[in-house]
Order: C-alpha cells, then sequence, then structure tokens
C-alpha cells in the first residue's frame, strides 16, 4: 500500500493516511498543481498555509532554510512527535504550501505511515488534516472517505496514534520561538527544553 500510495503521490495524487494526531492529507511539496488540488479539495483557501510532514530531521534543508538554535533544541527533543515548527520557507518550494508567505511550518510524525510514504516518494509531503474546511479532523478512514469522497485519490487505512488535539505550533522565525498555537506539546514542556519560549497573544485552537 504504501508504494502504490507513493505513485499516486508522484503523479500528483492526493492521498490521505493515519498519523499520530489525525489523518492527515498529502501531496508531493514540489508539486504545485497538486498542492492547488489540495486547496481544492479542502475548499481551503489558498492564502491559508498547509504543514509539511517530515522523514526525519534531515529533511529539514529540502523545505527550509535551514534550523535555528532554539528550533533545533525543540526538534531534538519532541521530534518524532505532535510539535510543529514554522522556519523560513527555502527558495524554490512552491509558495502556495506557506499561503504565499516566507515561512514554512515543518514536523517529523510519531507515525510509521506518513515517514514511510516520505520515504518512498523521497520527498516531503503535506500534513494538513484530511476534511473539508470547516469540518472537524477525522480518526478513521471511513470519515476521511465519508466527508472528501472522490475529491482526493486514496486513502490509506489504519489507526492514528494517541493524541486527540493537533500538534503544538512554534513559530521560530523571530529573535524567540513563539507558540502560535498550543497542542499537544504544551507550553511549560516546551520552555523546560528551551526556556526563551514565548507564547503568543494571539488566537489558539486555529485549523490544521
Amino acid at each position: 500500500m504504501i508504494d502504490s500510495a507513493a505513485r499516486v503521490l508522484a503523479a500528483g495524487g492526493l492521498v490521505a493516511f493515519p498519523t499520530d494526531t489525525f489523518f492527515g492529507l498529502g501531496a508531493d511539496v514540489t508539486n504545485e498543481e497538486a498542492l492547488a488540488r489540495l486547496f481544492e479539495a479542502k475548499g481551503r483557501a489558498p492564502t491559508q498555509p498547509v504543514p509539511v510532514l517530515l522523514a526525519d530531521m534531515g529533511d529539514v534543508t529540502a523545505v527550509a532554510d535551514g534550523i535555528p538554535a532554539g528550533a533545533g533544541v525543540l526538534a531534538d527533543r519532541f521530534w518524532p512527535g505532535p510539535l510543529t515548527l514554522v522556519l523560513s520557507r527555502r527558495a524554490g518550494l512552491p509558495a502556495l504550501v506557506s499561503g504565499g508567505g516566507d515561512t514554512v511550518g515543518v514536523r517529523v510524525p510519531d507515525h510509521d505511515t506518513p515517514r514511510a510514504l516520505i520515504r518512498a516518494l523521497r520527498r516531503p509531503i503535506t500534513g494538513t488534516s484530511a476534511n473539508s474546511s470547516g469540518n472537524p479532523p477525522h480518526r478513521d478512514a471511513a470519515g476521511v472517505t465519508a466527508d472528501l469522497g472522490g475529491r482526493i485519490d486514496l486513502v490509506v487505512p489504519g489507526a492514528c496514534g494517541g493524541h486527540t488535539a493537533p500538534s503544538t505550533v512554534v513559530d521560530c522565525t523571530g529573535e524567540a520561538p513563539v507558540v502560535v498555537r498550543e497542542g499537544v506539546v504544551p507550553l511549560t514542556a516546551l520552555r523546560a527544553a528551551w526556556p526563551d519560549v514565548q507564547m503568543s497573544p494571539g488566537v489558539r485552537g486555529t485549523e490544521q
């Protein structure tokens, strides 16, 4: 199933798969047409960025301009796991994945399926939740199929991890890391690893 799913992704298709949090919706992050299909399938505004999943920390340089010291410490502590780090987007990566901006949110999920897909494809993939915008994320293949139906090409079956909240998102593009969404990983745990982590006064709990 992994090899078949990787072939679908390589051809510009959309694949849903279980992760450590919810089912994710994957597209090849280097394929602008696939990314456009993903936004259309979800009914998501193209100004909203989507997270990128990596197989391991070594994949960071494929999508981002390096990793700052604080981000590196957090990645070492919480990857694989439900922590998304916002970094400076690498030139050449389609801006659509970043909602037209200059940053990209990346994480290494604590689940074998997405990491196997990335390794088989040999490129990072998107990790936005596999649901229509406005609907809750799904934790089973049946929910994904009922929601997205014929708008995606393949659903990889399997069980999600034990987390029922989305990943925590930390912006690491400024002088100090800033939590912009508090999810599975709490601020106290982040500060235990890197004391300079700050909390944004902005809204939490936004859509993945």
